[in-house]
Parts: C-alpha cells; sequence; structure tokens
C-alpha cells in the first residue's frame, strides 16, 4: 500500500509510550535529619495540583483566604425608603402646585367676572342714584322745547 523508501522520505521511527510513575507522597526524613533545628523556616502543609497536601516554606506561601462574613438575606422593601420620600415630596409638590394654580385661576376669572358683569351693574345704580327724583317717579315739570334751525345757501360764483 505504501511505496517504498525513497530517499526524500523521512526514515521512519518507532514511537516511544511514555508512562508516569505516580508521585510519592513528599518524605521529610532525610532533610529533618540534616537541617539543625534552630535553622529550620516554619514549615505550612498547602494543596498541589492533583488535591495532596504538601509542604511549603511559610514565607513562600501565599496569604490565607479569609472566610468572608454571611450576608443578610432578609427581603429588601419593594421601593427604597429614601426614593419613597422622594417620590411622596414630588407628588405633594405637584398637587401644591396644582391647587395654587386653580385658586389662583379662580381669582382671576371672579375679577375678570367683576369686571365685565358686576361692573354694568354698578354703572347703573350710580346712574340711578344720580338721576333727579322726579324722573324716576314719573312726575312732571316744566317742559323746554329747543329748536335750531339750520340755514344754508347755496351761492354759485360765476
Amino acid at each position: 500500500m505504501y511505496p517504498e523508501r525513497t530517499p526524500n522520505t523521512p526514515p521512519v521511527r518507532e514511537v516511544t509510550v511514555h508512562h508516569p510513575q505516580p508521585l510519592s507522597p513528599y518524605d521529610l526524613g532525610p532533610s529533618a535529619v540534616l537541617d539543625p533545628y534552630g535553622e529550620r523556616q516554619p514549615v505550612v502543609w498547602v494543596p498541589d495540583a492533583y488535591g495532596r497536601m504538601v509542604p511549603m516554606p511559610k514565607h513562600l506561601a501565599s496569604a490565607p483566604v479569609l472566610a468572608t462574613e454571611p450576608r443578610d438575606l432578609t427581603p429588601l422593601p419593594l421601593l427604597d425608603p429614601v426614593a419613597q420620600r422622594f417620590m411622596g415630596a414630588g407628588l405633594g409638590g405637584g398637587a401644591l402646585a396644582a391647587g395654587i394654580g386653580y385658586g389662583v385661576g379662580e381669582i382671576v376669572s371672579a375679577a375678570a367676572g367683576i369686571s365685565g358683569g358686576a361692573l354694568v351693574w354698578v354703572a347703573v345704580i350710580v346712574l340711578a342714584l344720580r338721576a333727579p327724583a322726579r324722573a324716576i317717579n314719573g312726575a312732571k315739570g316744566s317742559t323746554v322745547n329747543i329748536r335750531k334751525a339750520v340755514i344754508k345757501r347755496n351761492k354759485i360764483y360765476g
């Protein structure tokens, strides 16, 4: 199926399969004997990549992770109390402005009504009071006839 080896093709090599040996636990036996007690660093045990606990000098280990405080899981109100106060102030302020606007509108319309209708009645009453009593009662007084004559004359020049 495959052609014979030619000078241009690379030689075929055998494939070697690597079988890794399982890691043995860390043994402190020989190093503990060689280090004097006073010169040894404090050791902490930390998990490695495979989940096993291995010793590490304390000054090289990362800082321990502090446990977080438990959260408060009580239910919160639907609206924030501060937002409720702002909303109430906005609604109250709007109602106040609407009430003031309505009141001012009523006052302006009343003033317009006085100038239109009531002042006419006031003028009628004042004229009635100033009229002579005999005109009101219907009594007869002296009659004066005024006659005005206008005479026009046409002049033709010419």
